[in-house]
């Protein structure tokens, strides 16, 4: 079952990551401080995110857990963009990347080592 976050709903999860199982107090006080969003308006996303299935709560103290890894929803994201912006062609999403900025050999290297691995 995939699902579909919001990119406020994924600023919530990229706390929960980052840093493991936590409160939603410290999630909205981490969000505060880089985003400026007040409680409420983190904890509506956050029960937003549980409503979802993404998050689970637990007693004591509202604890969230991650129910989705990361990788996943990374993956279910870029395969939206090759979707939705290169036709389904990752090789063109791969050369866009490719042409926007010079790479460093060393980047060059682990590039061509990732295509190996393909292989």
């Amino acid at each position: 079952m995939e699902i579909k976050l919001f990119d406020s709903e994924l600023k919530v999860m990229s706390v929960l990551w980052r840093e493991g199982d936590t409160t939603a107090k410290h999630i909205s006080d981490v969000l505060k401080e880089e985003t400026g969003w007040n409680m409420n308006t983190t904890y509506t996303l956050i029960k937003r995110c549980i409503k979802k299935g993404a998050i689970e709560r637990s007693e004591p103290n509202f604890m969230c857990h991650a129910l989705i890894p990361k990788e996943e929803v990374q993956e279910a994201e870029t395969n939206e963009l090759i979707n939705k912006i290169y036709d389904g062609s990752a090789d063109k999403l791969f050369a866009a990347l490719l042409s926007r900025k010079k790479l460093s050999a060393e980047q060059i290297e682990k590039l061509k080592q990732i295509v190996t691995d393909l292989e």
